[in-house]
């Protein structure tokens, strides 16, 4: 036996001193047995995967140098089977990711109240939203900046729900932020400040001229009960006309919109959704009172997902004009799934569709009347009403 093990230990130098010129596989796979290699051969795939992870486990446990975190390998386990899917919006939570998720939805949540938007093909992380009055807006931090590092780390490519996680993280006081900014030759670092962030998803204010002004940042759980209580504010003032700010939201529940579709065009087809199996989903208003007051609705590049059906409503069913620049094109549907350990999965579950049956998957909605905001308010934090040129082309299709 002692023979054996020194054998045995003898051809693991070698292999392993053929692995550091060859490139890190040689060694693993002679230390498989024959034995083991005909039985994964022959076992049935679930099978194979179960045995091979059983044998990399051995493999961490006899080989690697440092001692592993065992519940880090079993989450990125799990993570690395949807990461397989190679689609960018499906995703594995752990328990405390799976509650930040929640904290978002329902409106509040510890971090530094910046909106970002990652691009689905070349993963670059762009700021679309600063709070007015959050720790990222009174840092500095500016729409349209690009998102190069967090504390030292890069980010491009980086699940952009991780990124958000890492700002968050409760283990510093503050975030660390490298950014790129358009017209700066060199990289902006700046030290923000994490607090407990109240997301304002709706705003609202009396325009001349009887004109409502709503915008609403993001369809979350609060966003219908403040969409309507801004609505019936407006209509108490006496409003003639209103103007709906959608630009840079990016998206959210679906069930928000048809809620508040309602009181917008009630009992009607507000999006309809298909499966991998052609199975279809009709998502209707409900009862409620038609809007009998002209409508625009604004829309740019950031208006994604559930603000394009939004969009897409209005503009199938001739209700307003959408003023602006062309939607981000996401029309596609994602469900989470919460799991019995705390931990959830959302995966990429259907297609969806406008009332007249558009996809707007990679294209997005261009709008009725097509204006880019000014170059000059590409990176303000707050934009006055008179100097944005997209709401003032709104306000004069609602005059025409």
């Amino acid at each position: 036996m002692k023979d054996y093990k020194f054998l045995k230990g003898f051809l693991l130098g070698v292999l392993l001193a053929a692995v550091v010129g060859l490139g890190g596989y040689l060694g693993v796979t002679n230390y498989i047995s024959a034995k083991e290699a005909r039985q994964e051969e022959t076992a049935p795939d679930s099978a194979k995967a179960k045995k091979k992870i059983q044998l990399l486990e051995t493999l961490i446990d006899e080989t690697y140098l440092e001692d592993a975190d065992e519940d880090a390998l079993t989450e990125s386990m799990y993570a690395g089977l949807i990461d397989g899917l190679g689609d960018p919006y499906s995703r594995y939570y752990t328990k405390e990711e799976y509650k930040s998720l929640t904290e978002e939805t329902e409106g509040s949540y510890q971090g530094i109240g910046i909106v970002m938007q990652q691009n689905p093909d070349t993963g670059v992380i762009t700021i679309v939203r600063c709070y007015e009055g959050a720790p990222g807006a009174e840092a500095g931090v500016l729409p349209g900046d690009i998102l190069y590092k967090v504390d030292g780390e890069e980010v491009t490519g980086t699940e952009l729900a991780e990124v958000a996680k890492k700002i968050r993280s409760e283990d510093t006081e503050s975030a660390k932020l490298t950014l790129a900014r358009d017209g700066e030759n060199d990289y902006i670092e700046v030290d923000v400040k994490k607090a407990q962030v109240e997301i304002p998803v709706v705003s609202h204010e009396m325009l001349e001229n009887q004109v409502g002004y709503i915008a609403v940042y993001e369809f979350t759980a609060g966003t219908v009960q403040q969409y309507n209580d801004a609505y019936a504010d407006l209509m108490a003032q006496g409003m003639k006309k209103l103007v709906i700010d959608l630009r840079g939201n990016p998206g959210g529940l679906l069930t928000a919109v048809c809620d508040i579709f309602n009181n917008i065009a009630p009992e009607k087809l507000i999006v309809y959704t298909e499966d991998k199996n052609g199975e279809k989903e009709e998502y209707l208003s409900g009862k409620g009172t038609n809007m009998d007051v002209p409508l625009a609705v604004l829309v740019n590049g950031n208006s994604a997902s559930a603000a394009e059906i939004f969009a897409g409503a209005v503009q199938d069913y001739g209700i307003g004009t959408l003023v602006g620049t062309t939607t981000f094109g996401k029309g596609i549907v994602q469900k989470v799934t919460p799991l019995t350990d705390g931990s959830a999965v959302k995966l990429t579950i259907s297609k969806y569709y406008t009332p007249s049956g558009r996809n707007i998957h990679g294209t997005g909605i261009t709008p009725d009347v097509e204006v880019e905001l000014d170059e000059a308010l590409k990176q303000k934090v707050t934009i006055s009403k008179d100097e944005d040129n997209q709401l003032q082309k709104a306000l004069e299709v609602l005059g025409e």
